[in-house]
């Protein structure tokens, strides 16, 4: 009798033991709070993205965005989310309405300058949630970075090649949408142009439209009506569209400038060079930033000086340009970066 009491002490100790918490919580508790300390930790470093008209996989600015968010997860271990919008102008508010509502993001970037009124509208909507844009100015808003770049004095730099290039003195220059923003493009080139050849003519055209960064086919069209004219180079500010620029320029055996990002390998031989517009980097800076609580709801600029905008290394076309002209696109360059050339960004 006295050793069932004993067996029966020990067999009520231990099961007090395991119901007052001697053992390890039930694995459901567990999985619960260490869901919600990772969602912490995740919130820390979560961003969100709204492209621009063409999204990812236009080889130009949406792309380089994604390649700078891309670049922040790989090295300080962010994770992302994303939309893209077929139509920015009547789908970024909302889109960056349900980001912002979760209160999940550090940051939240609306990419192109069509999106300024719905960045502007959701940060006032939500003023604890800080913000990005890239391609436009916003001043004054505490909540709001603005990413810009001196378009004008990259394509300064492919004006004066396109000028170096010409044989026919003639070159073309494709745009999107005539906006202030596209024209700091044109402008820029047409002065680089001249830098190098005062009597060299640039004939101008714009897609426009609802889909003027996403439309190839107009672009193509477009660039051959340039190229009749004589257009031997051209550069175009087109987004997605500037498929066409190169698919006219390669049938009709001239040359075309790409944009944004290094485009030089879509058309070898054909593409002389790419204005490069750094917003890989800018997008990582900033999402860097904000990590180390160094967030300034300011405008930023990038130009030469800041390596903010410059030229592809002419991968496929250093022989065709040659060793001369690469010194003198150099030494522009280095004009420009300490002030010796100024580049106005409209004509």
């Amino acid at each position: 009798m006295k050793k069932i009491v004993t067996i029966f002490s020990i067999m009520a100790t231990l099961f007090l033991f395991v119901a007052c918490g001697g053992s390890k919580p039930a694995e459901g508790e567990q999985k619960k709070d260490g869901g919600e300390t990772a969602q912490k930790a995740d919130a820390a470093k979560k961003v969100a993205i709204v492209y621009s008209t063409g999204g990812k996989g236009d080889k130009s600015f949406n792309d380089a965005a994604f390649r700078g968010l891309e670049r922040a997860k790989k090295e300080l271990g962010i994770t992302f989310d994303e939309y893209e919008p077929k139509d920015p102008a009547t789908e970024a508010k909302d889109a960056l309405t349900k980001f912002a509502e979760t209160g999940e993001y550090q940051l939240i970037i609306g990419v192109g300058f069509t999106m300024k009124d719905s960045v502007m509208a959701v940060a006032q909507q939500f003023p604890d949630q800080k913000f990005a844009i890239i391609d436009e100015k916003i001043e004054n808003v505490p909540n709001i970075a603005s990413l810009s770049f001196k378009e004008h004095e990259g394509s300064f730099l492919v004006g004066a090649l396109a000028a170096m290039m010409s044989k026919s003195g003639t070159i073309g220059f494709v745009g999107g949408m005539e906006s202030p923003l596209i024209q700091k493009f044109q402008a820029g080139f047409e002065q680089g142009a001249k830098y190098v050849n005062p009597n060299i003519k640039t004939l101008s055209v714009y897609i426009g439209g609802n889909s003027a960064f996403n439309d190839p086919a107009s672009a193509k069209t477009k660039t051959e009506t340039l190229i009749q004219q004589k257009a031997d180079v051209v550069y175009h500010a087109a987004g997605a569209s500037g498929q066409g620029v190169f698919q006219a320029a390669k049938e009709k055996n001239v040359y075309a400038i790409g944009v944004d990002s290094n485009q030089d390998g879509i058309a070898p031989g054909t593409i002389l060079t790419s204005m490069m517009k750094y917003v890989d980097n800018a997008v990582f800076n900033e999402v860097k930033d904000t990590l180390e609580g160094k967030y300034q709801p300011t405008i930023q600029e990038f130009g030469i000086k800041e390596d903010g905008v410059g030229t592809t290394e002419f991968e496929f076309t250093k022989d065709k340009i040659g060793e001369e002209n690469i010194k003198k696109l150099e030494q522009i360059k280095q004009d420009i970066k300490d002030g010796k050339i100024v580049v106005k960004p409209t004509l």
